[in-house]
């Protein structure tokens, strides 16, 4: 039986560093917590996860969307995790279109937020957000408290139901209180009956499946016109 737990946020949003520091937070995690890391192109994150003494594996989805490769595998981290013996599964992805939904039906979703990213950041980011059951807000400690308070007040007139923590990266601050939630999270034993919260986003143009020449001509699949 594993708990698994999906953090997903735009990049350079400070996932990584929460994740470190929520696991840092409760000794017994570091242990029996295993770490996947999606991204594109490459990644050193699995290093600085090493570098603290954490378990973690990189999967670079290469020319493929990110969220495409992530439930395509998602099966296969749950294996890896079984196979280590580990009761936390956490895996990582950066929402590179802001239409990324990484979230599973009954699975702890987590969307990670940058303070210093604009006030109008929270109605651009999707599905990751919406559909999340923690917002972290990173990077606040740089911010008035006035503009952390109109961040958190965008966050919950996207996702009202959501729980906002304010956690500093660097120094841990907070980071025990969704460390705390984790360990609270619901154990699934495979991954037969996991379901999206919400659809992926759409692929199969022509430009998905290599073409490069530009004009209607050589589009073909889904594809939509602008109005002007």
């Amino acid at each position: 039986m594993i708990k698994l737990i999906t953090i997903a946020g735009p990049p350079s949003s400070g996932k990584t560093s929460v994740i470190i520091k929520m696991i840092e937070s409760i000794p017994e995690l570091k242990a029996s917590c295993g770490v996947i890391k999606f991204d594109c192109l490459s990644s050193l994150d699995e290093e600085q996860y090493t570098k603290n003494g954490i378990t973690a594996k990189t999967g670079l989805a290469g020319n493929l969307c990110p969220d495409h490769y992530f439930i395509s595998n998602i099966e296969e981290c749950f294996q890896w995790a079984t196979l280590n013996k580990f009761t936390i599964l956490i895996t990582e992805s950066a929402g590179l279109c802001n239409r990324c939904a990484p979230h599973l039906k009954d699975v702890t979703a987590v969307c990670v937020l940058d303070n210093l990213s604009g006030i109008n950041t929270p109605v651009k980011t999707g599905p990751m957000l919406k559909l999340a059951d923690i917002v972290v807000v990173t990077k606040s400690d740089l911010v008035s408290q006035a503009e952390r308070e109109v961040f958190r007040f965008r966050i919950q007139q996207v996702n009202p139901r959501c729980t906002v923590l304010f956690i500093n990266g660097i120094t841990g601050q907070g980071a025990d209180k969704i460390a705390s939630r984790a360990l609270k999270s619901r154990t699934i034993d495979s991954t037969n009956n996991l379901k999206l919260r919400f659809s992926m986003p759409a692929a199969l143009c022509s430009y998905c499946l290599g073409e490069t020449r530009v004009g209607e001509d050589f589009q073909v699949g889904l594809n939509r016109k602008i109005k002007l």
